[in-house]
Order: C-alpha cells, then sequence, then structure tokens
C-alpha cells in the first residue's frame, strides 16, 4: 500500500515518487521488459517489488511517445502504476516532465530491467536521503569504485530541484540520455550509500540473454507467487549454487558516455 505522503526529518511531508523508465527498444536485449518470468512481465515483477516500498507516494512508469512503447503503457495501468510518456531520446527531460506533472518533492530513479529491485534498500536510501543535506543518494552512481551492492538493486534518490537544475543546465547528450550524469558531474552533495559487505561484483539487472538467464534461474528457485525473497535471500542463493555466478560474470555493462 503506498502512502499518500512521506514525513521527513523535520515532521513536514513530501511526496517521493518513483519514476520507472522502460521501453521496448532495447540495444541488447529488445522487449526485455515485457520478456516472460513464472508467468508475469519484468515489467510487472518491478513494479510489484517497488510498491512494497513504505515510503513511496507514486510509481510512475517514464516511457517513449513511440507506438511501439504503447505496450509498456497499457502494462503499466494493468499493474496498478501510472504512466507518463515523453522524448525517447532526452530522457532528463521525460523524468522531469513526469515529475513536474505529480507533483513530485523527492524523485526515486529506478530502471525497468531490475526485476529483484529491493524495496528495503530503497527504503533505507530514500530514509537516508531525508536525514541529510544531499543533491543526491546512491548505491551505484558514476565511481563505480563506491558500488557495494549488486548491480539491479540500483536506486538514486534527488530532489525536484535538483533535477530542475539538470533540466534547464544538461546540455551534453549523454546528460541528456541519462538522467543524472549533470548532478555527478556538477555537485559536491552526493553520497554513494553503501552496504556493510561488498556484493558488488553480481549483476542482477537484465540486459542480455544470459542476464535473463540468471534471473530466470533466481525465480525458478525462489518465487513462489510472492515477493518475499530479497538481497539476503538471494545471496543466499548464491552461497548454496555458486555456479550461478557464472551465467553472467562475463558481461560488461554498457557505458553512460
Amino acid at each position: 500500500m503506498l502512502s499518500s505522503r512521506t514525513p521527513n526529518k523535520v515532521g513536514e511531508f513530501m511526496k517521493v515518487v518513483a519514476i520507472i523508465q522502460a521501453r521496448m527498444g532495447s540495444t541488447r536485449l529488445s522487449g526485455k521488459v515485457m520478456k516472460d518470468i513464472k508467468g508475469k512481465t519484468v515489467l510487472s515483477h518491478v513494479i510489484e517489488r517497488v510498491k512494497q516500498s513504505k515510503l513511496i507516494t507514486d510509481i510512475i512508469i517514464a516511457t517513449t511517445v513511440l507506438e511501439r512503447d504503447s505496450v509498456i503503457d497499457m502494462e503499466a495501468i494493468k499493474c496498478g502504476a501510472k504512466v507518463f510518456r515523453g522524448s525517447e531520446d532526452d530522457v532528463l527531460s521525460r523524468y522531469y516532465y513526469a515529475s513536474k506533472e505529480n507533483n513530485a518533492d523527492v524523485v526515486v530513479r529506478i530502471t525497468s530491467d531490475c526485476p529483484v529491485i529491493d524495496p528495503f534498500v530503497i527504503d533505507e536510501i530514500i530514509t537516508f536521503y531525508l536525514k541529510g543535506k544531499y543533491d543526491l543518494v546512491t548505491n551505484a552512481g558514476s565511481d563505480i569504485t563506491q558500488r557495494t551492492y549488486p548491480r539491479g538493486l540500483d536506486t538514486e534518490v534527488f530532489s525536484i530541484e535538483s533535477l530542475e537544475a539538470s533540466f534547464i543546465n544538461a546540455k551534453e547528450k549523454h546528460q541528456r540520455e541519462h538522467v543524472t550524469p549533470y548532478i555527478y558531474e556538477n555537485s559536491n552533495k552526493i553520497n554513494y550509500f553503501k552496504n556493510d559487505i561488498d556484493y558488488s561484483k553480481h549483476r542482477w539487472t537484465v540486459d542480455t540473454k544470459e542476464d535473463f538467464e540468471l534471473i530466470t534461474e533466481i525465480y525458478d528457485k525462489l518465487y513462489k507467487g510472492n515477493h518475499d525473497f530479497h538481497l539476503n535471500e538471494i545471496i543466499e542463493l548464491f552461497k548454496q549454487d555458486p555456479n550461478l555466478f557464472s551465467i553472467n560474470a562475463h558481461i560488461e555493462q554498457k557505458k553512460t558516455k
């Protein structure tokens, strides 16, 4: 159940909006967000898991105006999420207009290819952001040496003011395509949220057929109709079956520039 407002540290209330970017035209695994895992789409699983967050007010699926992405629009609505449609290439503008349309105070950026996204981690990052004075808090980010969470649990939290500054000032192509590079490149108020144990070697996103094979294996072993498995349960699964790691260990992450 999504809350109507999230209290911040001084007792005021802020609208925390999760914006999940999604499109059918992925370069490495086309149509990946509509692929089936245990009878539901990847996008459906992502939405269900984000709904478990106790601090997120609204979930917006930000897709493009292209006709091929109408299937994403329909799936998102079926899953109980809102939809915003905007530019395919200028993802920054898509996020900005989606945020403004939905009166966001705080934006939580999530991508639609992360079907084991962890709502508990999301809420920890949101809480940390609300207690501090940061332009952005992330467990991912541009500096990969700071990463301690598996890829696929990536969460970025920032204010509407930071997003608006990026929207107005970002001029470079990569700054428009990837939403947050302008903040990373122009702010000294960024916090890399870290786990006590470094699990950064794990890759739990869906960008290639090998990634999809691994996620399918995880779901086959842990999903019994409910999203009751999260970071700790998946790590335990890998301890029991170390061969899982080899399925996509050779895949390199795409560069953002």
